[in-house]
């Protein structure tokens, strides 16, 4: 039987165990462990056929005593509000560890974009920022893309708070369209600055890039663009996972002398769904969807949803593997982080890995509310020079305190938000 998970009870526990670390004094505690606000709203949206629909909508602001609330939109038909506490809290301890000015929060529609029109699915976003317009913007709280959701969604929900307000305000949504005041570089941003982060740590290990393989989980823009640079450093991805919609279940996909980025992308649909029945005419073994796991690889990029690396798979990793970079948000349980702590498997946190995504979206804020632009080089070199230095941060402290990689990101982060509140007078 399948373990059942709760995201929100697995970040207390992670803060539990830093809050101890630090010594942080029972205010702090009280005020960290829960979300400063939480909304939960009804959408009601007409449908293609004449019907009302109500949709259940979610926005969780953990915190903001470093800046705006940030934080990404998920249309997701398995959506909890304690998956969104769980989100906004791990963003505000991500946007800490790479010192960048922002709190953290997250949203979410319960809804399945699969099977709405994109009339409905405009719907949807039009009235998610027609319940949530008075609580958001460029100075509160400033969303983004997320699990399904794309730069066209951002724009009908930016057009929406514009119209609301009566004023252009670009600053308050990011992910939006390039040309529409989107930032150069928004798409690649969370893969580029994961594999920074993985490049930094094959550095520290005394690897070379070109000798390593590896094996990802999902295959939507983040895992597409961690492999494609990747790649590009010289490494060899030879397996990939994605989730099927027609058989509702995930497949794996392997071919040993590695796999062909652009040729699959050309069978993939806008959700990152690989098309089973053709990927085998192109050389590719179809194995069932947690095969990417078990794969005799050097490195593993789970790049899909939280708590994909449990206790119970966790004995499953290939021998081989040295490095777990998280392109996902929470993807591992405590009890499998001890196991994987245990075995010296070196673990970029999501914290850190996936951060490249939020940074690149301050960027974009800053960019829309000066109404000033940077090229794509531009956009990468500080994505490049803040996930550096973030690394470099965790990774000397880690050493220094001899803690599990995971713990020195979210002894930095904490520690940061802690101080800001308490500067502030709050605890």
């Amino acid at each position: 039987m399948t373990r059942s998970y709760n995201s929100f009870d697995i970040a207390q526990a992670q803060f539990d165990g830093v809050a101890e670390l630090l010594n942080l004094d029972p205010s702090a505690r009280d005020l960290l462990r829960y979300p400063m606000r939480e909304f939960t709203f009804a959408i009601t949206a007409r449908m293609d056929d004449g019907r009302i629909r109500i949709f259940r909508g979610f926005r969780v602001q953990h915190n903001d005593a470093k800046g705006p609330c940030k934080g990404g939109i998920r249309f997701h038909p398995l959506e909890t509000l304690d998956t969104v506490r769980a989100l906004a809290m791990w963003m505000t301890w991500k946007c800490a560890v790479v010192d960048i000015p922002l709190g953290g929060s997250k949203g979410g529609v319960v809804c399945d974009p699969h099977n709405l029109s994109a009339r409905e699915q405009e719907t949807v976003c039009r009235g998610y920022v027609r319940c949530m317009g008075r609580n958001m913007g460029p100075h509160l709280d400033v969303p983004a893309p997320d699990v399904m959701t794309s730069a066209q969604h951002m724009l009908w929900m930016l057009d929406e708070f514009e119209a609301i307000h009566g004023s252009k305000q670009p600053g308050f949504i990011t992910g939006k369209p390039v040309g529409v005041g989107g930032s150069q570089g928004r798409a690649e941003a969370t893969g580029f600055g994961l594999v920074f982060t993985l490049r930094e740590a094959l550095k520290e290990l005394n690897i070379r890039p070109g000798d390593t393989t590896a094996s990802v989980q999902g295959f939507g823009n983040v895992a597409q663009n961690a492999i494609r640079l990747y790649s590009q450093i010289g490494g060899r991805t030879v397996c990939v996972s994605c989730w099927d919609q027609t058989d509702q279940a995930s497949y794996s996909f392997r071919r040993k002398d590695g796999i062909d980025l652009d040729e699959l992308l050309g069978i993939t649909d806008r959700f990152g769904g690989i098309d089973k029945r053709k990927v085998r005419d192109l050389g590719y073994e179809i194995l069932p969807g947690e095969a990417w796991l078990e794969q005799d690889v050097d490195i593993l990029i789970p790049a899909a949803l939280e708590n994909q690396i449990t206790e119970d798979n966790v004995s499953r990793i290939g021998k081989r593997v040295r490095i777990i970079a998280e392109g996902a948000n929470g993807p591992t349980t405590p009890a499998a982080d001890s196991a994987l702590e245990h075995r010296g498997i070196f673990v970029i946190p999501d914290l850190l890995a996936n951060a490249g995504g939020v940074t690149c979206s301050y960027f974009e804020q800053v960019q829309s509310n000066t109404n000033y632009y940077w090229d794509k080089d531009e956009v990468l070199s500080k994505l490049d020079i803040k996930m550096t230095a973030a690394f470099i941060a965790v990774s000397e402290l880690a050493r220094k305190r001899k803690l599990f990689t995971r713990t020195a990101a979210y002894v930095i982060a904490v520690d940061r938000v802690a101080r800001a509140c308490r500067d502030r007078g709050w605890i």
